[in-house]
């Protein structure tokens, strides 16, 4: 037979499942004629249960609680534009200067993908530039 502070607590944490699921950390996608806007949030949530039994002359009692704290903050939005660019736009400022480097890589990436061709392309021309003096 299962002890009483166990119904308290499946109780309990099935009423927090059904408050916190996926869809409240991945919100629901927004659709604008731009982009595909798509909330994310920072789900905490605190739980507490106890109890105990209670000798009387007549009978064995039980004397139990529980409790619980949920705490949902924004934390970020995935805007996906129409021409297949994903960024991650997060609110409010980094912890620290490193996350804020590391969070930068990507785009100095891509701003060092575009100068190689760039490059390429100067270099390429003034090969053919050479050949045709030589002819």
């Amino acid at each position: 037979m299962a002890h009483p502070v166990e119904g308290i607590m499946g109780v309990s944490m099935e009423k927090i499942r059904e408050m916190v699921d996926v869809n409240t950390i991945i919100g629901e996608p927004i659709t604008t004629p731009e982009a595909t806007i798509i909330p994310v949030s920072k789900v905490s949530f605190g739980f507490a249960s106890g109890g105990s039994d209670l000798p009387v002359q007549a009978a064995e009692k039980f004397a139990g609680g529980a409790g619980a704290g949920v705490t949902v903050k924004p934390q970020a939005f995935i805007v996906i534009s129409k021409s297949g660019d994903v960024k991650l736009l997060e609110l409010g400022a980094k912890s620290s200067p490193i996350e804020g480097i590391v969070d930068s890589i990507p785009d100095i990436i891509e701003k060092i993908k575009a100068f190689i061709p760039a490059k390429e392309e100067k270099e390429s021309g003034k090969k053919d530039e050479k050949k045709d003096s030589e002819e």
